[in-house]
């Protein structure tokens, strides 16, 4: 990381710790120059990165302030409770019903559940694609054919020691996106009728893959900036014959909660005591927006009892289909069921990736990925306050790509996604994020692609449809 970029994230976390407030002036260039020891170069520099973040504006004759992301503040939706129940899962065709209708590619993808590809380095991954295939050891592509390339679970097994969490690599096994792994551990811990702790609102994949295991849903409430309620959990671990646990802990889909340390070492303990195991799913953990890396539950657990599952799907190669697994004491029979069911992830994509990471500048990417989608949240924000309604409460979220909106509770979201649409405008209505079709007065945003124009104007029509539906003003 160069000097300028090492400063603008110590200003960017004093904004985000409150330090400096929105509106609030920052230090003048021969200020910062002078009490921290850096050139004005350096800090022109920096903050020029932090204006084009959104963090920070000049102003004419005056310098720099902390941007006012919002011109009145919105608060954060709130966790509900609800008895404890468990829940047979039927919510495809209503997910299939919304997805197939945001394929068009003029559609504004506020519902899509994927970051721009021009956020990735797609080129530079095609070099890596063409150079790693032209030096493959044939016999490698039988050798690593279900644990996976070797290459690649090295610089894996790196980036969990950079992070703190030496893992053996014998425990990784890459998969077909993040999506085959968690399937995978599903399915090692679970028989059909199984009850299976969820989050509430949960990614809809999570309870499309319940559905088809025909397992059953007991959802836990998340909190948008606690997480998961630990309370909560307890209490259903307690009462009701749970046997896994699936959850996000970093940047979590559809709310962009992320657990405290803290609970992420008491959920470990927790789950240690009932001797439940944990598939945890922690694709975004790298698209934090703060100085450090959030560490993953998996770091906490002392058991084998934690499946960390991730992918490069939302953060390097969406369209390689890369992820992996770290199986705790499930590794092997993971292993053995990935070569009973697809046998092996692609092994050109596996040896790109493997050449990218340790080629090609990987942390140099996620820092730019960063920075634009700190920009683009804060572009979002700005435009949830200028255009929704008072009563709206809106996620916080420091890392990933989500908003999670909470209309007024007399707006029907399944109504809102349909008169969107008409306009070319897609959202993600709240009840597909449920196993019991709650949060209909809700919605996801994504703002993972670039603001535009046509991003603030699709916002401004959200806006007004919200207004025209009944019982809003």
């Amino acid at each position: 990381m160069k000097r300028y970029e090492k400063f603008a994230d110590d200003i960017a976390e004093l904004i985000r710790t409150g330090v400096l407030a929105p509106g609030q002036k920052v230090p003048s260039v021969r200020h910062a120059s002078r009490t921290y020891g850096v050139s004005a170069s350096t800090v022109f520099q920096a903050y020029y990165l932090l204006e084009s973040r959104g963090l920070i504006m000049a102003r004419a004759r005056s310098g720099y302030f902390v941007c006012e992301h919002v011109r009145r503040p919105l608060p954060e939706p709130q966790a509900t409770l609800r008895e404890a129940s468990t829940t047979e899962v039927d919510v495809s065709e209503l997910v299939f019903s919304v997805l197939s209708s945001i394929r068009d590619p003029d559609t504004v993808p506020f519902g899509s559940a994927f970051p721009s590809p021009e956020l990735f380095p797609l080129p530079r991954l095609a070099r890596s694609m063409a150079h790693a295939v032209r030096d493959m050891d044939p016999r490698s592509t039988v050798a690593d054919m279900t644990p996976g390339n070797h290459a690649l679970r090295r610089q894996i097994a790196l980036r969990y020691m950079v992070g703190g969490l030496p893992l053996p690599i014998e425990e990784l096994v890459i998969c077909n996106g993040a999506l085959e792994a968690l399937n995978l551990c599903l399915q090692v811990v679970t028989r059909p009728g199984d009850l299976v702790a969820i989050e509430a609102p949960a990614f809809y994949a999570s309870l499309q893959v319940l559905e088809r295991l025909k397992l059953k849903a007991v959802e836990i409430p998340v909190h948008p900036r606690e997480g998961i309620d630990l309370e909560v959990l307890e209490d259903r671990l307690e009462r009701l014959p749970i046997k896994a646990c699936w959850f996000m802990s970093n940047f979590q889909n559809p709310l962009g909660a992320s657990l405290p340390e803290e609970r992420k070492r008491r959920l470990a303990t927790l789950l240690a005591r009932h001797q439940v195991p944990l598939i945890e799913d922690d694709v975004y953990a790298e698209l934090y927006f703060g100085q450090h890396a959030p560490k993953p539950v998996k770091a906490f657990d002392s058991e084998g009892l934690v499946m960390h599952c991730s992918s490069f799907s939302k953060s390097l190669a969406p369209g390689y289909r890369v992820g992996w697994v770290a199986g705790g004491r499930y590794a092997g029979q993971i292993e053995r069921l990935k070569l009973m069911t697809s046998l092996s992830a692609s092994v050109p994509a596996q040896a790109a990736i493997a050449d990218y990471l340790q080629h090609g500048g990987y942390d140099r990417h996620l820092r730019k990925l960063r920075y634009a989608l700190e920009s683009q949240r804060n572009a979002m924000l700005a435009a949830v306050a200028r255009h929704f309604p008072e009563e709206t409460r809106v996620s916080r979220p420091e890392g990933g790509y989500f908003l999670w909106v909470e209309f007024p509770e007399q707006v029907d979201s399944l109504r809102l996604f349909q008169l969107a649409l008409a306009q070319g405008i897609s959202i993600a209505p709240g009840p597909i994020f449920s196993a019991t079709r709650r949060f209909g007065h809700c919605a996801r945003l994504n703002y993972g692609h670039p603001w535009s124009l046509a991003s603030e104007q699709a916002m401004e029509t959200l806006g007004r449809i919200i207004r025209s539906l009944p019982g809003t003003n």
